[in-house]
């Protein structure tokens, strides 16, 4: 195609073996053609520019130097990855990224031999090196060999304590491995904490190298007894200025700051530690996110997450919105909210954007946390929030408080705490994939004694369940919403306090109901219009509880109609199987109600547009319509008379 950059040394390179006998120099123009080719390629696909722009550099001399697929290059977080698939075969697909049959935007073991390891969450990397070093030493076979492990994390996944876990089972362990620390003073949002402040201080100016090389000078001045002492001073000076201390204590040789955009110095230091090199190192790279494209470096998120692009300009080509965000119609309630209750506070962990809490962050900046990558941390921090006094709303993905799920029952669920979850990302979210699903976290919190479980069906419910959710004292409560515009309904003028466990009527109907929690009543009521021209006028309902569950409403739906059917963004365990067991418990099925529970597939679902991914799940519109005709038996009078 005319519009995409030259490249006539990348263009030789079809696996990184390619890279073996070219000269440094020529490597350095391979880097260069590379940024290239990311930016274009992402141009078109949208998707995370400015980390893979980022690590150009260090990309290509990792696959010189090491011996990829042998060895294992472990990315994390895995965004960062966009160069190194470009260099692994898969550049004839590079276009595909995040699409529907393509490339996934992350490492993907089923993909390619050389992503060993899947990294779509962060601070994995450490650890998984760590197990494939072991298991190297203990004989493992795979068909790729087993060589040399090498975990490339980014500053911000080092926030995370399970960073920190590997590399103080590493230290003790002592196995050959290499943890590269891409120190790019930035994660998604500007990272945050003490550790932060430690990596800046490493390369704050000259001083350190000025001191390294005197105090090199002025020991071998010194008679031999003294020499000792003023190693241990000098070593003692170098920890204060360059930090490698902290690693030091944990077992790892420390190597930099070293410049990761700089290939004099990232070729030499890697071939000589991959020649030298017998237990745990830790080198330190310092990158810019989004270097080389000045659109990138210019954004205050360095271009993290984008859109398709004019590659010339930078501008993003989405497409106008009809109707407000979800994540922007939380935001601006828990503005409103803070407002009126200086109690009212906000915790999230490393993604203040895409939670919407940069609203929060601007206005009321003394009560709004971004924990970084901590959400374990950010979970039981929000719980002693609310055991002080103050009223939290600890807003993160549902994909990520995954990771803080031991938290919500031990620290929060079990003590009772008024923690407000507000959960973003529910259900299916499209081009992040499987590994950004928020497919479980109806299940995982239904199931917590005492925890309160609300799913907004469109934008103006969620403003109710935003003043619900602050105006709730007792115990924790959580409320789900998606990705996305929202429905395009009216907004309330003043938000309503829902009565806990009461759902709401939709449409009065006949023979069956159709139950749904979440954003799929959107698609009910589409169902429902088909439905009415072959003469079916189904009752609808909207749960807006799955814990506790209307019961007066369930048991009269299932009373005045021969069938119900409930409909769900989540997996099964979830609203429907609460739902079913309530029914089971009165007996209900005893006089033969028909009951059906659409749910999530069994499955991982791979990247597409959220609408194809409902697809490949059964629940759109036609899917509710054919359930319906099914459980009525419709379906199957007109293939008799067929």
């Amino acid at each position: 195609m005319p519009d995409r950059p030259k490249t006539p040394l990348l263009d030789q390179i079809t696996r990184p073996v390619d890279l073996k006998g070219l000269t440094d120099a020529q490597l350095v123009q391979v880097a260069h053609e590379l940024r290239q080719e990311t930016i274009s390629a992402v141009s078109v696909t949208g998707g995370h520019l400015g980390a893979g722009l980022g690590v150009v550099e260090l990309t290509t001399a990792l696959h010189a130097v090491f011996d990829t697929p042998r060895d294992k290059v472990i990315w994390d977080v895995s965004h960062q990855c966009y160069p190194h698939k470009i260099l692994t075969g898969r550049r004839d697909r590079i276009r595909t990224l995040r699409m529907k049959d393509g490339l996934s935007g992350f490492t993907k073991r089923s993909e390619s031999p050389f992503d060993p390891f899947g990294a779509a969450h962060s601070s994995t990397s450490i650890s998984a090196a760590l197990g494939f070093a072991v298991a190297r030493d203990l004989g493992g076979v795979i068909p790729e060999g087993n060589g040399d492990a090498i975990a490339v994390i980014g500053d911000g996944s080092m926030s995370a304590g399970m960073a920190f876990e590997a590399m103080n089972n590493a230290g003790h362990l002592g196995k050959r491995l290499f943890v590269i620390l891409n120190d790019n003073e930035m994660s998604i949002a500007p990272p945050v904490g003490a550790l932060s402040s430690y990596l800046s201080r490493l390369y704050a100016g000259e001083p350190f190298q000025e001191l390294k090389a005197a105090a090199k000078g002025a020991v071998s001045l010194l008679p031999e007894p003294f020499r000792e002492g003023a190693k241990r001073a000098k070593d003692m000076l170098k920890g204060m200025a360059v930090g490698g201390t902290m690693f030091e204590a944990l077992g790892f040789s420390y190597l930099g700051p070293i410049d990761g955009h700089d290939m004099d110095q990232l070729l030499p230091v890697l071939r000589t530690v991959k020649a030298r090199a017998t237990g745990p190192i830790l080198i330190h790279v310092l990158t810019k996110k989004g270097k080389g494209y000045g659109p990138a470096e210019r954004a205050r998120d360095k271009g993290h997450a984008t859109a398709k692009f004019d590659m010339v300009t930078g501008e993003q080509k989405k497409a106008p919105s009809n109707a407000p965000s979800y994540t922007s119609v939380f935001g601006n309630e828990l503005v409103k909210h803070a407002a009126k209750d200086d109690k009212i506070c906000a915790v999230t962990a490393a993604m203040p954007d895409g939670t919407g809490l940069n609203l929060m962050a601007e206005r009321y900046p003394s009560r709004c946390f971004d924990v970084g990558i901590a959400e374990q941390h950010g979970v039981t921090f929000a719980a002693a929030l609310a055991a002080g006094g103050m009223k939290p709303f600890c807003a993160m993905y549902s994909t990520f408080l995954q990771r803080g799920y031991d938290q919500v029952v031990h620290d929060v669920a079990i003590q009772r705490l008024p923690v407000r979850f507000a959960i973003d990302r529910a259900g299916l979210v499209g081009a992040d994939g499987a590994t950004h699903a928020g497919s479980f976290d109806i299940g995982f919190m239904s199931n917590l004694p005492g925890m309160v479980v609300m799913a907004a069906a469109d934008e103006a419910e969620l403003v109710h369940m935003v003043a619900t959710a602050a105006a709730h004292n007792d115990g924790p409560i959580a409320f789900r919403y998606p990705r996305g515009e929202g429905e395009g309904v009216e907004m309330p003028e003043t938000p309503e306090v829902l009565e806990i466990g009461k759902g709401r009527m939709i449409q009065d109907g006949k023979r069956v109901a159709l139950l749904s929690f979440g954003t799929r009543l959107g698609e009910v009521k589409k169902a429902a219009e088909s439905l009415a021209a072959k003469g079916i006028t189904p009752t609808i309902a909207d749960a807006r509880f799955a814990k506790p569950l209307d019961r007066d409403l369930i048991l009269q739906l299932a009373a005045d109609h021969e069938a119900l059917i409930t409909i769900e963004e989540g997996a099964v365990g979830g609203f429907g199987s609460h739902v079913a067991q309530l029914l089971a418990e009165e007996g209900v099925f005893d006089s033969g109600l028909k009951y059906r529970s659409m749910v999530l597939p069994d499955t991982f679902i791979d990247q597409a547009s959220p609408a194809d991914m409902y697809e490949v799940a059964a629940m759109n519109a036609p899917q509710i319509e054919a359930k319906v005709l099914d459980v009525l038996g419709v379906a199957t009078i007109g293939e008799k008379r067929a």
